[in-house]
């Protein structure tokens, strides 16, 4: 899985050696191991290494997801220094100061990282690297020209500490103080960790190419076993030499410990020891090695980078696909909300036509009359359909609430009847639901009541009547209904 792969790399003054590591269940797995070299004199060093470093991930087809420096003990200083605090966020926060006041110099262009050795009543002593701010910007600005963005740059005595830590394995039962030699072919790393595994304490010496490297560890294994003893005391050495030059047990017999050696290419890989020929020294690898583990681990402390120029690239990542996310939600939005308002839009100019339509077929079925604005005008219609064949089955009577033109064709029938022989003259007719109103005059009392019985005969009931004379003429005005 190349999402997560990382990259290790150890930066010295000309040369880098480069470690990729990937998972394999729950351990690791080296994929791929190489060293570059600076041969000329130039002043762009590290922009040329990572150059090379940037060629070589390609040439092998290298894909990883984060990086991680280790920077050469040549690049840094370290100190010892006392702070008043235990808690590590405080003792950040005050770190700065507190290194002033043991350097008594002026830290303003340095670059701070610390680990804790250990911590009592009266604070925590601390090992402090400082390194120069244009060193570190050089280092960043170079490999992220070349598309490599470290999350992390660590002291390389850190990153060696870390490789100790997970890869190799852990003393026999009951017997804790062992105190780490790993010899380069120019440096040397003492480093001792303690029993639960998050702190170190540890130092680096130079180491000649013609020098007796028998009597120069003798010497400051003298000097650096006392110097440990606030992380724990020493029982016994475990010792890489990359030169293998080391006699063991007359080392064994002047120190009065325990001296065994360690294999450090077996301790990373395993059997598989060809895929770190390309690495010169095996020191060198472990760093690399030791600086891709830190930066799956989330070293925090020992970090350059929480001083300097503080690493954002998960950060941009996740702002740049959250834009990206929301861009494409609102395009989404707009497509959906666009086709719902094309689909809404279609539905109403549907809708408009079909009322339109059912407005004036329903004006003409239903006597000029519109459809009703709270109510079906289906409904209606269907109503009106059923009492008109009622009607004409025979099956309803025109009684109670039967159609308009009905009851007007019945008094209609009964007026015609006796308007000539009563000399009928009609000023009004209102029709209703309920009952029918008639306004108007004959020539006699006696024809009006001739009227009278006509519209019985018809078979309507007369409800109410007003009757006067005026101007020679009988004026009458009624209310009728049809008989039920």
């Amino acid at each position: 899985m190349e999402s997560n792969n990382r990259l290790g790399i150890y930066l010295s003054e000309d040369e880098a050696t480069v470690v990729c590591v990937g998972p394999r269940g729950r351990d690791k797995q080296l994929l791929a191991c190489f060293k570059v070299t600076v041969q000329e004199q130039t002043d762009q060093k590290q922009q040329a290494l990572a150059s090379l470093i940037a060629r070589g991930c390609s040439e092998r087809g290298l894909k990883f997801s984060e990086a991680a420096v280790a920077l050469d003990c040549a690049k840094f200083m370290q100190h010892n220094v006392h702070s008043e605090f235990t808690d590590p966020k405080k003792i950040a926060a005050t770190i700065r100061f507190d290194t002033e006041e043991a350097l008594a110099t002026d830290i303003t262009d340095a670059v701070i990282a610390f680990t804790i050795k250990s911590s009592d009543q009266t604070g925590s002593e601390l090992t402090v690297f400082t390194a120069q701010r244009k060193i570190l910007s050089d280092v960043l600005l170079s490999l992220q020209t070349n598309g490599i963005d470290p999350v992390t740059i660590e002291p390389d005595i850190g990153c060696l500490s870390s490789f100790i830590c997970q890869q190799v394995p852990p003393p026999e039962s009951g017997r804790s103080g062992t105190l780490f030699v790993l010899l380069s072919r120019r440096r040397g790393y003492f480093i001792i960790v303690s029993e639960s595994q998050r702190t170190f304490s540890g130092r680096t010496f130079l180491v000649g190419p013609v020098q007796d490297r028998q009597a120069l560890l003798l010497r400051e294994a003298l000097v650096t076993v006392p110097l440990t003893e606030a992380v724990g005391p020493v029982n016994c050495l475990k010792i890489f030499d990359s030169a293998n030059s080391i006699d063991l047990q007359q080392l064994s017999r002047r120190l009065s410990v325990e001296v065994s050696d360690i294999d450090l290419i077996t301790s990373a890989e395993g059997a598989e020891s060809q895929k770190a020929s390309e690495c010169a020294d095996p020191v060198d690898f472990a760093i690399a090695y030791g600086a891709a583990l830190a930066c799956s681990e989330r070293t925090k402390t020992i970090n350059f980078r929480n001083d300097f120029m503080p690493y954002q690239g998960k950060r941009l990542r996740l702002q740049k696909a959250l834009r990206f996310l929301s861009v494409s939600v609102i395009v989404l939005l707009f497509i959906v909300g666009s086709y719902a308002q094309a689909k809404l839009w279609q539905k109403n100019k549907d809708r408009s036509k079909l009322a339109r339509k059912l407005e004036s077929q329903y004006s003409e079925v239903m006597f000029s009359r519109k459809p009703p604005a709270k109510s079906d005008p289906v409904k209606k219609l269907a109503g009106e359909l059923r009492r008109i064949r009622d009607v004409r089955s025979g099956q309803l009577s025109i009684t109670g609430e039967e159609s308009i033109p009905a009851k007007l064709t019945l008094v209609l029938e009964a007026l015609n009847k006796c308007a000539e022989p009563t000399d009928l003259s009609i000023e009004s007719v209102l029709i209703t639901a309920r009952n029918i109103s008639i306004t108007g005059d004959t020539s006699s009392r006696r024809n009006t009541l001739r009227l009278f019985d006509a519209l019985k005969e018809t078979n309507f009931e007369i409800l109410q009547q007003n009757l006067y004379a005026k101007d020679r003429r009988d004026n009458f005005s009624i209310i009728i209904e049809p008989r039920q």
